[in-house]
């Protein structure tokens, strides 16, 4: 079980030590469960209440309770575990493979083998992604390893994600605002419609000829198929995304990689940066346009 410890540092004012521990990022329900479901908290040795006040010096230690119990089932499913620690996960997805099952995919996803991982380590836990990538699109998913490090991880995490587009994008760096919805009756397909929500896109041109374009995106909000729909809009869908306009001549599922994560470990805070190569389809797609040496990765 993880163990955390928190200071009240020496210069500040006595407290409640459940509003000492919502300052440092628990909530409040998992405070609840430290102490019902977990061994509670202790300080200077003695088990406290939450209602016991801390004082300046003082330290809070506590054991983050057990994962509740998962229904999926673990499957031996071959994983790359691009880095992990005791609060977070960087999977490397290829494409090809849903990371959690849904009615169209009920198993052989990313987390069934995330969990047989866990239990070839005699470890118990739950699949928590953090972000969430289309079945069809490669490259990392930033998963919690425990209910702590959710919210945190959800807050710090940046991802810059690698597409090729259709011809040469309008600037070398730009920005797509417009709001996102689903496309009529679609529960797949979506669109930008006034109706929609509030979406952007920042881009960035590392590569390009007349043909296409490789360029490095972030995303400013979170929208079911934000770039590929953002991208189509003007006019640039991405090579291979038959589902908004893109040419499948020469790769058979969306061009898009989620090359680079980014995002604060919860406990310490320190940064974290996890880069993932450019999978196969997508790297012959560049070398066939004379691209794929003319970009530099590590300047993402």
């Amino acid at each position: 079980m993880t163990q955390l410890e928190y200071t009240l540092p020496p210069d500040a004012a006595p407290q409640r030590l459940n509003l000492f521990l919502r300052a440092q990022g628990l909530t409040a329900g998992l405070i609840k469960s430290v102490k019902y479901d977990g061994g509670g908290f202790f300080c200077g040795g003695a088990s406290v209440h939450t209602d016991y006040i801390v004082h300046p010096g003082q330290t809070v230690r506590f054991a983050l309770p057990p994962e509740q119990q998962t229904d999926v089932v673990p499957q031996d499913i071959p994983l790359h575990i691009a880095y992990e620690d005791d609060f977070a996960a960087v999977l490397d997805k290829p494409a090809g493979i849903a990371v959690h099952p849904t009615l169209n995919y009920p198993d052989g996803t990313l987390a069934n083998g995330w969990l047989h991982y866990l239990q070839t380590q005699g470890r118990s836990g739950v699949f928590r992604p953090v972000n969430r990538l289309d079945k069809n699109t490669s490259g990392l998913v930033l998963c919690a390893q425990n209910a702590f490090a959710a919210p945190a991880l959800a807050a710090t995490a940046q991802k810059t994600y690698l597409a090729v587009v259709a011809g040469r994008l309008p600037q070398s760096h730009g920005y797509i605002e417009a709001p996102i919805g689903r496309q009529g009756d679609s529960i797949i397909g979506r669109c930008v419609t006034p109706n929609g929500k509030y979406s952007l896109t920042e881009y960035t041109v590392l590569a390009e000829n007349d043909r296409c374009t490789l360029a490095a995106c972030r995303l400013h909000t979170g929208r079911t198929h934000q770039i590929r729909v953002h991208m189509a809009y003007i006019g640039h869908p991405l090579a291979g995304d038959s589902l908004y306009g893109g040419s499948v001549q020469d790769i058979a599922r969306q061009a898009l990689h989620c090359a680079v994560m980014r995002f604060q470990n919860p406990y310490t805070h320190v940064p974290v940066r996890v880069q993932s190569a450019l999978p196969p389809d997508m790297a012959a797609l560049l070398e066939k346009e004379g691209l794929l040496d003319k970009w530099q990765p590590d300047a993402l």
